[in-house]
């Protein structure tokens, strides 16, 4: 049987505010020290998600906080204000630098790395430092990281011979896509991941409820859809190893709505407010850079210690990593 829907703790609702609370020109640029390039794309795309950063301004963390030794969110909380306090044009986000391997083992300074496996390895040791303290509660849905980035999947599987349905559902904090195939705009493979697809009796498929190795069809979709939606698009061909360079056309405002599991309620529609580029003939080498709205809802280009003003109109012709959306 499919895993239950886990029950959703949700914070109070003046603990997650989706505006910013104040409005100002966007905040320093972050040095390169060497391949950090990956790094500052992820602190700066963070640094301008709206209801984490009201929640970092707040202090609210820090001021509860009794983790001995390094805290993601205390080291969050201190880089965020940094960025949008400071007077000076970059700053160095020395104490994410020097913390980098309690962040990830994975990861080793001077050596480039994968921004996508920063942003998910930052997000998990936030929501670590976020449990730290609070005795037996559930992983899921219990953090400001998960409350603000978190959301469901749901898997639907029919037994294609009796016509019995199982679902499961997992959690996820970002969804990974493949361009690979019908890519040419992130709607289409949007569209291509909530079509059901065929599983064979070779895939081990066994009926609970008839008891046969029957064929299946599997359907993916999102039940509970995040306040800000990460998105993945996957330019690694995990068969050869190179670099998909092709264009894939998204919006300024997403839908989520012909993608829940619910397809009848209102729009659930989101706001692009920053990208993550990457530039380099393969993926283990090249260059990150971002574009992110700042607080004044001007669109900046972010590329390490640079800050320049752009229009959305030059955020949307670019070849997207990845991609951040809020509701």
């Amino acid at each position: 049987k499919g895993m239950a829907l886990p029950q959703r703790i949700p914070f109070p609702p003046e603990e997650i505010c989706m505006d910013w609370q104040k409005r100002q020109r966007p905040g320093a640029g972050l040095f390169n020290l060497g391949n950090t390039c990956y790094i500052n794309v992820i602190l700066q795309c963070l640094t301008y998600t709206p209801p984490l950063a009201n929640y970092l301004l707040s202090h609210e963390h820090s001021q509860s906080c009794q983790q001995q030794g390094f805290c993601m969110m205390c080291t969050m909380e201190a880089h965020v204000r940094k960025v949008l306090c400071s007077s000076a044009s970059a700053i160095l986000p020395g104490a994410v630098l020097r913390d980098l391997k309690f962040i990830g083992e994975e990861f080793e300074y001077g050596r480039q790395e994968n921004a996508y496996e920063f942003l998910r390895c930052t997000l998990s040791a936030m929501h670590r430092a976020c449990l730290s303290g609070r005795g037996n509660v559930s992983p899921q849905e219990t953090t400001i990281i998960y409350q603000i980035f978190g959301g469901f999947m749901k898997y639907r599987v029919t037994c294609l011979s009796c016509l019995a349905v199982v679902d499961s559902y997992k959690a996820f904090l970002d969804v990974s896509l493949d361009i690979k195939v019908r890519a040419s705009s992130l709607i289409t493979v949007l569209e291509d991941c909530v079509t059901p697809k065929q599983l064979d009796q070779k895939e081990g498929f066994r009926c609970s409820k008839c008891k046969k190795k029957a064929a299946a069809s599997k359907k993916v979709t999102v039940h509970h859809a995040p306040r800000v939606l990460t998105l993945c698009l996957e330019r690694a061909d995990q068969q050869t190893g190179t670099k998909i360079s092709k264009f894939v056309e998204y919006p300024e405002y997403l839908d989520l709505r012909p993608y829940m599991s619910d397809t009848a309620g209102e729009p659930l529609l989101c706001s692009l407010y920053a990208i993550v580029v990457h530039s380099g003939d393969t993926c283990l080498e090249g260059h990150f850079l971002c574009y992110t709205k700042a607080s004044n809802g001007l669109w900046y280009k972010m590329d390490d210690e640079f800050v320049d003003n752009c229009d959305i109109h030059t955020v949307l012709r670019q070849q997207a990593y990845l991609l951040f959306y809020a509701r």
